[in-house]
């Protein structure tokens, strides 16, 4: 794979890495299932880079034929208004308009404003997207009379896609882990830990997950699998080098 110099995503992880990834992922089936239908097999070439540019199409497509670049919004959407991130009076929710009738619902059941989409500021994409500070500052002065749960179940009744922002120890206790059963205990030498299992499920099958090992604990081990005798390791180990 071809690497790239670019921002990690919130996980930590590079995002380059995880657009890879996930086009490896479906390169591998893609080739599964051509070879399955014709015995071929395949080759595949993942580029991290052109894998990131895959995900930046939207803006560079817009910058190329559209004159200039968007700007840059963080965690909201480069041109559709109200799209992102709004604080509550206790948390933050995450919410996205993708049409002119969930743009109605959303001010006349959520904002209770059912007046708005008559402003000529707000009437249409476009109108919206210029006025991108007056539209999220409106939406704030509303959402900050009210809990995230409360946001929550306005956009559930005017049927608005939403996402509460929770916080990382909210995530771990998050119910429905526990419900899909996603958690192994393991040891390790710090003692028992709460693991959880990988993403992909198959039926009949359980991850196999190990104990956590300590430092240096199957040094040995894998240095004799390499074919090292005894008496090497133990000079490796005299000398400090394990």
């Amino acid at each position: 794979m071809t690497g790239t110099q670019e921002q990690p995503s919130k996980a930590g992880i590079p995002i380059a890495d995880i657009s890879a990834g996930m086009y490896a992922f479906s390169g591998i089936l893609a080739a599964l299932y051509r070879r399955q239908a014709t015995g071929e097999g395949a080759t595949l070439d993942i580029s991290m880079f052109e894998s990131l540019g895959e995900w930046l199409g939207f803006p560079a497509y817009f910058t190329a034929y559209g004159g200039t670049p968007p700007p840059r919004t963080g965690a909201f959407h480069a041109t559709i208004v109200p799209y992102g991130p709004f604080r509550a009076s206790d948390g933050t929710v995450f919410l996205g308009i993708q049409n002119e009738r969930e743009f109605a619902r959303f001010c006349a059941q959520v904002l209770e404003q059912p007046e708005l989409p008559r402003d000529p500021r707000y009437a249409g994409g476009s109108a919206r997207n210029a006025h991108r500070a007056e539209m999220n500052a409106l939406i704030e002065s509303v959402f900050a009379r009210l809990t995230v749960a409360q946001v929550i179940e306005r956009l559930e009744a005017a049927g608005i896609a939403n996402a509460r922002l929770n916080t990382m120890q909210q995530f771990w206790d998050h119910p429905q882990l526990e419900a899909r059963g996603r958690w192994r205990e393991v040891g390790s030498p710090a003692g028992t830990l709460d693991a959880m299992l990988p993403p992909l499920n198959i039926a009949g099958m359980e991850p196999a997950i190990s104990a956590v090992p300590g430092i240096g604990q199957h040094t040995r081990a894998v240095l004799a699998e390499l074919g090292y005798a005894d008496a090497a390791i133990d000079r490796l180990a005299a000398e400090g080098a394990i």
